[in-house]
């Protein structure tokens, strides 16, 4: 099993996701273009595509001109019947890949928050087996339409277009379902003014938010990640 991994900012944690991958016996290969601009040629060396989180909007073509050919290599490994998986970033690049708009600003979400699974979700082989609810990690700003051919899986107060699936094994989610207690501890201890800009008093509220949610979400995103990896 051959895995393309792609950051969009430096040393993101796979988290979940790379533990179901480690446990599946995946080998993946890291791209990081935003330092060199380096993409997947193409589907044809890969079994699957995973596109990570990044601050930078999916629309921020002139800084970052890999995220249109980007969300073209998603599409591109979509239509080859590759197993593609889009999160917060990736979600929002995935759905551009295939007609949706990106709408900036419009839904900010940060924490531990509740997503509710839609009824197609409820059959869907990997929404299904986080359960009809769960709490799970949220830090984003934007948001998007859903294209035109996607399946509405998930949904929340703030951004309803949680999760989507296009084809067989397709998915975006808006949510972080790979940042597990470790992950978010990572995130709360390297980017201090940005958590703390998104939610002020996240440093002083970071411990009992985790109490309270860290291992409820951390079961529904490993859950997820594994019924992900196993469609690949």
């Amino acid at each position: 099993m051959r895995v393309a991994i792609v950051e969009n900012i430096a040393d993101t944690s796979l988290g979940a996701v790379g533990r179901a991958l480690d446990e599946a016996g995946a080998e993946t290969t890291l791209f990081r273009p935003r330092q060199d601009s380096r993409l997947p040629a193409g589907p044809e060396a890969f079994d699957a595509l995973v596109v990570l989180g990044g601050e930078q909007s999916a629309i921020d073509d002139a800084d970052h001109r890999y995220l249109e050919p980007l969300s073209r290599l998603m599409r591109n490994f979509g239509e080859a019947d590759r197993a593609v998986l889009g999160i917060c970033l990736g979600a929002q690049l995935l759905a551009r890949g295939y007609g949706g708009t990106n709408l900036i600003g419009a839904a900010p979400e940060f924490g531990w928050c509740n997503v509710q699974v839609t009824d197609a979700g409820s059959s869907d082989p990997v929404l299904s087996s986080a359960g009809a609810a769960f709490p799970i990690f949220q830090w984003h700003h934007d948001t998007f339409t859903l294209p035109e051919n996607a399946v509405h899986l998930a949904e929340s107060a703030a951004a309803p277009h949680q999760a989507f699936r296009i084809g067989r094994a397709i998915y975006g989610t808006q949510f972080h379902f790979e940042a597990n207690r470790a992950v978010v501890a990572g995130w709360t201890r390297d980017f201090q003014d940005a958590a703390e800009a998104m939610r002020p008093g996240w440093h002083r509220d970071h411990a009992t938010e985790e109490a309270s949610h860290g291992a409820r979400a951390d079961a529904a995103g490993l859950a997820l990640a594994r019924a992900w990896v196993s469609l690949i």
